[in-house]
């Protein structure tokens, strides 16, 4: 749950961190970090040998306007920052029918993550489709 809101502080835990990412991937398990967009969290996502991290999409969610706007940047840097370093970028938390074409944009995410709102959409229309049409806004932001 401490995640959810911001994601996790690799940064500030990676010693912590550290022999758990690497038993994993020992054990051939691909990590992923759930992270804010924030470059010491991509520093340390590669620190630790994370072949993935996701990015917290939490606060472009609950912005508007220019604050949102500069939120988006900061997700289209970081994913940048991430996939110029190797490490494969995903995305989510708070995405919506409403805000997700510009996140679904950013050319280097490989991944959007959104069950959450799907599962509560779906309770309205059913499950096929809430992830239908999920699917052909992110696909029309490509």
């Amino acid at each position: 749950e401490v995640t959810t809101e911001g994601g996790l502080d690799a940064a500030g835990q990676h010693n912590r961190l550290a022999p758990i990412v690497s038993r994993l991937r020992d054990a051939g398990i691909r990590v992923s970090l759930f992270i804010g967009a924030d470059e010491r969290q991509i520093e340390a996502a590669i620190r630790l040998g994370a072949p993935v991290v996701e990015l917290h999409t939490g606060d472009y969610a609950h912005a508007g306007g220019e604050a949102q706007a500069a939120e988006l940047r900061k997700l289209a840097d970081m994913a940048a920052l991430a996939a110029k370093n190797g490490i494969e970028p995903h995305a989510g938390h708070g995405l919506t029918f409403e805000n997700v074409q510009p996140v679904a944009a950013i050319p280097q995410l490989a991944e959007l993550n959104i069950g959450h709102y799907l599962i509560g959409e779906a309770i309205f229309c059913g499950l096929e489709t809430s992830i239908r049409r999920m699917r052909e806004l992110m696909d029309a932001a490509r």
